[in-house]
């Protein structure tokens, strides 16, 4: 099993008002293919500075990222959106879907981006509709459909492109319990097909879900 993931004394810092905060102070992390790991934390602790590094939106101040082989502390931004769009899926726990278009056109969006031919990535987002259960709900835009359905149209946007990193931030938090377990059931469904999940929470009971769990705590990553 491969180390997909490789973070080596990471550290940023950011400037509030005349201090400096260090959002991460030396962070170790590790996440092997096919893991499923839970980043805990509670607000101000450094998860979602974390999730930003992870994700190839920002760069560390100093320390070794590997991602896929790849050095992504060296890249500049037309790298670092390149390897994002390859690599990383994200779920947020807004949904982040366009009101005007249909689950099926939401979907595809990833796909037009990268300029995957119309029928193809037709029939990829169709197969990643039902993939997320939703095969009966491809035409519906998200007005039409429940907190959890819009979820899964979001999984299955972000595993369109078959990336090998599920990202998500807080993907239960904007549900009620029952669509959260949902959710949570379909993340480890894809976990098991192989997917590398990643879940960024506060929240104790999703963290518990999970086969592995990690605690931020005053930018330090520490092994439940």
């Amino acid at each position: 099993m491969e180390a997909l993931i490789e973070m080596r004394n990471i550290r940023k810092e950011y400037t509030v008002g005349d201090q400096r905060v260090h959002a991460l102070d030396g962070v170790d992390f590790t996440v092997w293919q096919g893991e499923t790991v839970a980043i805990l934390g509670p607000s101000g602790s450094g998860k979602s500075t974390l999730m930003n590094l992870l994700g190839c939106l920002d760069i560390p101040d100093t320390g070794e990222y590997r991602l896929a082989g790849k050095a992504v502390e060296r890249m500049n931004e037309g790298q670092l959106s390149r390897i994002r769009g390859e690599t990383v899926g994200f779920v947020f726990q807004g949904f982040h879907l366009l009101p005007g278009l249909t689950a099926l056109e939401n979907v595809e969006l990833p796909l037009i981006y990268r300029g995957v031919a119309e029928r193809i990535r037709r029939q990829i987002a169709r197969d990643c509709l039902q993939q997320v259960g939703l095969a009966d709900r491809m035409d519906h835009r998200p007005a039409q459909l429940s907190g959890g359905q819009q979820q899964r149209v979001a999984i299955a946007r972000a595993i369109a492109g078959k990336p090998p990193v599920l990202l998500a931030d807080e993907p239960t938090g904007n549900l009620d319990t029952a669509s959260g377990k949902e959710i949570m059931a379909l993340l480890g469904e894809l976990g098991q097909m192989g997917h590398t999940v990643i879940i960024i929470t506060h929240d104790p009971a999703i963290g518990a879900a999970c086969p592995r769990r990690v605690i931020m705590r005053d930018g330090r990553l520490q092994e439940e």
